[in-house]
């Protein structure tokens, strides 16, 4: 696999970069070959759409965030004609907002990598 096919997933978690979960899922993504950006504390919506635009991301995702955020962050995405970007939390896999996808705490990474890589077009 080149670099450029590597997935490219930006991840936030509610406590920033020292965020247990969302560390534990960028090493885990990373270890199974993608390439991650691992953000600070999520702010608001427009900032970690923005950062997704800036990263040219394939996927967003949030560990143990509120999955409503991820849904405005598609928004804020299509609105600046980005509409290929994955967004996905850890953590929950039930009443998320259409387009998001969710995985339960302790999914296989593998999973996670091979979910988003689908979704991404076989990346």
């Amino acid at each position: 696999m080149t670099a450029a096919e590597r997935l490219r997933v930006v991840v936030a978690g509610p406590d920033g970069q020292d965020d247990p979960r969302a560390v534990a899922l960028a090493r885990a993504l990373r270890d199974s070959g993608a390439e991650v950006v691992l953000t600070g504390e999520v702010a608001s919506a427009g900032r970690l759409a923005a950062t997704v635009v800036q990263e040219d991301a394939d996927a967003v995702g949030v560990a143990g965030g509120r999955p409503d955020l991820l849904a405005e962050v598609l928004d804020r995405l299509v609105a600046a004609g980005v509409d290929d970007v994955t967004a996905f939390v850890l953590g929950t896999t039930a009443g998320l907002p259409d387009g998001v996808r969710g995985f339960a705490d302790g999914a296989a990474p593998e999973d996670v990598v091979a979910a988003l890589r689908e979704a991404a077009g076989g990346l």
